[in-house]
C-alpha cells in the first residue's frame, strides 16, 4: 500500500512533507511559547501543523519499510525514523495544552472582572500551567528540531552519501 505512486517511492514524497510541517510547527510552537499573544492568532495553525506532520510520519516509516525492501537497509535511518513519532507525539501534546489554556486562561480574565479574590487564585494557577507548558513545549521543539535533522541527515548519507564520495 506504501510503496509506489506512479512509479514513484511513496516514501520519497511523504516524507518531504514531513521534513517540511515537522519543523515549521516546532518553529510554531517556539514562537507561540515565547510571545503569549501569538497563540491567539498562530496557535491553531501551529497544532494543525504538528497534527499533519505526527500523521504522515507512520506513513513515511512504513513506506520507508517498503523501499527498504526494494534498495536494501538504509541502517540507522530507518531506527532514527522510527523514533520520530515519540517526538512529534510530545510536541502536538503540548503544543494543543499550550493553546488550549491559553485560551481558558482568556476566557477566566474576561469573565474575572467581578470575581472575589478568592475566585482569582484558579487563574493564577492557570497562568503557571500555561508557563510551565511553555516550557516544556520549547524543550520538546529543540528535541523535535535536532531529531528532525538527525533523521534527515542520516537519510540523505543513506541516498547519496557513496554517490557524492566516489565523485570526488
Amino acid at each position: 500500500m506504501f510503496d509506489l505512486i506512479n512509479g514513484l517511492p511513496v516514501h520519497a514524497l511523504v516524507v518531504h512533507a514531513v521534513v517540511v510541517l515537522l519543523p515549521l510547527a516546532c518553529v510554531g510552537t517556539i514562537a507561540i511559547a515565547l510571545r503569549p499573544r501569538w497563540r491567539r492568532t498562530y496557535g491553531v495553525l501551529v497544532v494543525a501543523s504538528a497534527a499533519a506532520a505526527t500523521v504522515l510520519i507512520p506513513v513515511a516509516t512504513s513506506s520507508g519499510e517498503a523501499l527498504e525492501h526494494r534498495v536494501g537497509n538504509p541502517g540507522e535511518h530507518a531506527e532514527l525514523g522510527d523514533q520520530l513519532i515519540w517526538f512529534a507525539i510530545p510536541l502536538l501534546v503540548l503544543s494543543l495544552a499550550l493553546v488550549w489554556l491559553d485560551r481558558r486562561q482568556s476566557e477566566a480574565a474576561s469573565q474575572d472582572g467581578a470575581a472575589s479574590p478568592s475566585q482569582a487564585d484558579p487563574s493564577r494557577r492557570s497562568f503557571s500551567a500555561t508557563r510551565v507548558v511553555a516550557a516544556l513545549a520549547l524543550v520538546a521543539a529543540l528535541a523535535t528540531t535536532v531529531q528532525v535533522y538527525r533523521v534527515g541527515d542520516s537519510g540523505a548519507r543513506a541516498a547519496w552519501g557513496d554517490r557524492v564520495e566516489s565523485s570526488r
